[in-house]
This record gives C-alpha cells, sequence and structure tokens, in this order.
C-alpha cells in the first residue's frame, strides 16, 4: 500500500498546480528564513507567503530576504491570522504551517500528492518526534486529551488534532467560517472537516525542536482552556441538540427529585412547609423544559448553518490529477 501511495505521488506533477505555503508568524526572526528555505526546497512551483501578526524583531525583514511574499495582520492571535490568509490568498492547494522550522517541509509534497490522488480536502500532518525538547512539559499529554475529546464528541478519529501543519483543498479554505481568535484554531479545521464529513487522512510528519533563541508562543494553561472553551462552544453550535438536551437534563434530575419530596410531604401532611423548595424545583423543571424548546430551534439553524457552508463548498472543485 505504501509503495502504491509513493509511485501514485511521484506520478503526479504539482507543478500543474496553483500551491500556496502560509506561514503565520510572530516574532520568528531565528527560523523563518530556513521554513521558507525548506519548503522552496521541498516546493519550487510553491508561492511561498509569510503574514506577520506585529513581530517586534527581524522576522519581516527576514522573510523578504528569503523570497517570501508578504502580508500583515494587526489583530493579534494566530486565528485572526489563519481567516486573513484563508481570505486574501487564492490556489488550488494551500499548505499551511508554523514558521518555526519545526515541521518537516520534506513531507509537504507527499502530503501534496495524496491530496490530489485521493481528492480530498485536508491531509494532516500528524506529529512524531524522538526530542523530548520538541514538546514542552504537558503538551502530549494535553493534546490527547483534547483530541480524544473531540473523537468523543464528534465521533471520528484523529492522531493530532492540534498539528498545525496540514494540507488544505481551496473548497475546504473557502468554506470555512473561521471564527477562532488564537492557537484554538487547529481545533476548528479539525470540526469544520467533520461536520461536513469532508474527506481526509492523516499522515505521519517529523515535529523538531525550535532552533536556538526561538521561544514559543503557546501558553500551556491559558491557550489549553481556550481550545477546551472552543470545543465547548463547537458542540454548542454544532450540536445544539445533544448540548442543550445536556443541560436540560442536569437541571431536570435534581429540580424533579426536589419537587417529588415537596409533593410526598404534602400528600402526607396536607401542607407545603417548604414554599422556596417548591419555587426552586419548579423554576428549574421550567427551564429545563425551556431548554429543549432551545435545542429542538437551534438543531433548525445549525442545521441551516451546516448546509450554507455546504453549498459554499460544493461551489469548488477538489483538485483532480
Amino acid at each position: 500500500m505504501a509503495t502504491n501511495t509513493a509511485k501514485s505521488a511521484a506520478a503526479i506533477e504539482l507543478g500543474d498546480y496553483d500551491i500556496a505555503v502560509i506561514l503565520p508568524c510572530f516574532n520568528e526572526e531565528a527560523a523563518i528564513a530556513a521554513t521558507i528555505e525548506g519548503f522552496r526546497q521541498a516546493l519550487p512551483s510553491a508561492r511561498v507567503f509569510v503574514f506577520d501578526n506585529n513581530s517586534t524583531d527581524r522576522t519581516v525583514e527576514n522573510a523578504a530576504a528569503a523570497g517570501a511574499l508578504l502580508g500583515h495582520e494587526q489583530r493579534p492571535g494566530k486565528g485572526n491570522v489563519i481567516r486573513r490568509m484563508f481570505a486574501d490568498i487564492d490556489a488550488d492547494i494551500y499548505v499551511m504551517a508554523d514558521g518555526d522550522a519545526t515541521y518537516d517541509a520534506a513531507a509537504a509534497p507527499e502530503m501534496v500528492a495524496r491530496l490530489i490522488e485521493g481528492q480530498l480536502d485536508m491531509v494532516s500532518g500528524a506529529r512524531v518526534s524522538s526530542q523530548a525538547e520538541a514538546y514542552r512539559r504537558g503538551h502530549r499529554l494535553g493534546n490527547r486529551v483534547l483530541t480524544g475529546l473531540v473523537q468523543r464528541l464528534f465521533s471520528r478519529s484523529f492522531d493530532d488534532m492540534l498539528t498545525g501543519y496540514r494540507v488544505l483543498s481551496r473548497r475546504f479554505v473557502k468554506s470555512f467560517p473561521a471564527i477562532s481568535v488564537g492557537f484554538e484554531i487547529e481545533t476548528e479545521l479539525t470540526v469544520h472537516a467533520l461536520q461536513l464529513r469532508m474527506p481526509t487522512e492523516e499522515m505521519p510528519a517529523t515535529y523538531s525542536a525550535r532552533p536556538e533563541n526561538s521561544l514559543s508562543k503557546l501558553s500551556t494553561w491559558g491557550d489549553g482552556f481556550r481550545i477546551l472553551r472552543m470545543i465547548g462552544f463547537l458542540v454548542k453550535e454544532e450540536k445544539p441538540l445533544q448540548f442543550f438536551f445536556g443541560v436540560a437534563l442536569i437541571i431536570f434530575l435534581p429540580s424533579l427529585a426536589v419537587f417529588l419530596s415537596v409533593l410526598r410531604e404534602f400528600l402526607g401532611t396536607g401542607e407545603v412547609a417548604r414554599f422556596p423548595s417548591l419555587f426552586v424545583a419548579l423554576s428549574g423543571l421550567v427551564i429545563a423544559a425551556l431548554s429543549v424548546v432551545c435545542a429542538l430551534i437551534l438543531d433548525t439553524v445549525s442545521r441551516g448553518r451546516r448546509e450554507a457552508r455546504h453549498l459554499t463548498y460544493l461551489q469548488h472543485a477538489a483538485p483532480r490529477r
């Protein structure tokens, strides 16, 4: 199977496709030139774009000297940069990576060829590394936990949901809503593919430690919390039936227990001794009922939004051989 894939990949002329390598950057002067050079060697016919996010070092100068096409996004956050790049850049195929030289540019041709060969919409580079310093403390565990949570909620398996190395089709990019601000953008990319049931694959990609004098911008706890919050937000937006039914159940069960307790006392004594408890119980039951109504209404709205995205998706053809 691997041999057949390699032969098919070799047979595809990547120069026949308009490929854009997109690199969002913030203070990557130590690594950006090497990153650009790596992708220029791996994909000689591709255009390499660097969109700067208010860097205070020589990132822009080094990127220009390395021959990249430059852009700028003033609003801070990787999600804002990706949204701007998706809006401003037109291409058949997009190769998205970070500007810190941690992803293996040599894997890009095979990932692009697999996208074309399989008429896929996303090929993710699942990070593989033998270097302990490639990951900061807690990042491996956090990635496994968050990836497992998305697998359970959206019923699809990805080994590395948070990878920043992806090859994307034009129809993926132009139908992507892009609501994320920061590093939670990878979660949104994954859920977008899952909700539209796009054809996707994962391929192993070597992940290396940052070069000397290059510092990670990812906050372990802060960005981890934002990713978790984004997962919750996407469940509410994309699966409102399950979300609000869950909320209704959480409110309904204790409210029902309190109401039955007050009712039992009333049937035994003919008096309602705990009016506050009765009021709280009835309020909880009303809120639970409203949550069910919200679930039904928002599920219809969510289906409409998803269909609108799907119609936008269908306006663009998949890369073909």
